[in-house]
């Protein structure tokens, strides 16, 4: 009997051993990969197009005008399909991550285990959250780039790809949720999990537009390292975010 208990804890020890350097080899790998930088970021110019990332702390979102001579977005995600339907809104920002996080999270406080577990282990679907703003204002969780003609429309196509087209073509808005006035969420392509995360997504969105981003990140500091004036201690904050000592947020919107 004691010799099956040995094995059993010593069986439970090499898991929890292995769950433990699991975590952590994924948190110095998230580290190491973030810090190495590729692309550019663009300058300002004449004819360059102003986009912005922009992060509340967890999540990023690619902003971008409603409308150039490229593209309208306003035909594709339309201002009617969130409650405001606001068409003064200039600028509109998009997010993809797991649809059971948004639309089952609405605050951190209100995330499951089993949610967790279908998004980090390709178990569930993803959705956009598309969100008009007015002009972002730069700070430390958003920071403006400029594109050319040639680099928005790389960026138009990542952006567009990422939906999940309609029989038509059409962007399918999933009716009935929103986390405010300003706000929708539509159908995705592609599976959510540890080593693609919404910050993946917008990362790759930067390299597409041959912009400043990092080589891999799971997380949105890694993105805002290679924007150095606005992030002053980067390190420090994502290892506060590894270690679960970052500094107390109060409840918002996963996807915001």
């Amino acid at each position: 009997m004691r010799k099956i208990v040995r094995k059993i804890a010593k069986g439970a020890a090499y898991t929890v051993g292995g769950l433990l350097g699991a975590v952590a080899l994924y948190g110095v790998a998230a580290v190491v990969l973030s810090a190495i930088p590729v692309g550019e970021r663009s300058q300002p110019g004449p004819d360059k197009i102003e986009a912005y990332i922009l992060s509340n702390g967890v999540h990023t979102d690619l902003v971008v005008p409603v409308r150039t001579e490229q593209m309208d977005w306003s035909q594709y995600v339309r201002y009617a399909d969130t409650p405001a339907a606001d068409s003064s809104m200039q600028f509109v920002g998009f997010g993809w991550g797991d649809k059971g996080f948004y639309l089952n999270t609405p605050t951190w406080a209100e995330l499951k285990p089993s949610t967790a577990i279908r998004a980090m282990f390709w178990l569930s679907t993803t959705a956009m959250h598309v969100t008009f703003h007015h002009r972002p204002e730069e700070g430390p969780e958003c920071a403006r780039f400029y594109l050319t003609r040639e680099e928005y429309g790389r960026l138009i196509d990542f952006i567009k790809t990422s939906f999940c087209p309609g029989t038509q073509g059409e962007a399918q808005h999933i009716r009935g949720h929103s986390y405010g006035r300003h706000d929708a969420f539509y159908e995705a392509e592609r599976t959510y999990n540890l080593f693609y995360t919404c910050n993946s997504w917008a990362n790759d969105g930067l390299k597409t537009a041959r912009q400043r981003a990092c080589f891999w990140t799971p997380f949105d500091n890694g993105i805002f390292w290679h924007y150095p004036e606005l992030e002053p201690a980067p390190l420090k904050k994502a290892v506060a975010q590894l270690t679960g000592k970052a500094k107390s947020r109060q409840p918002r919107p996963v996807g915001q």
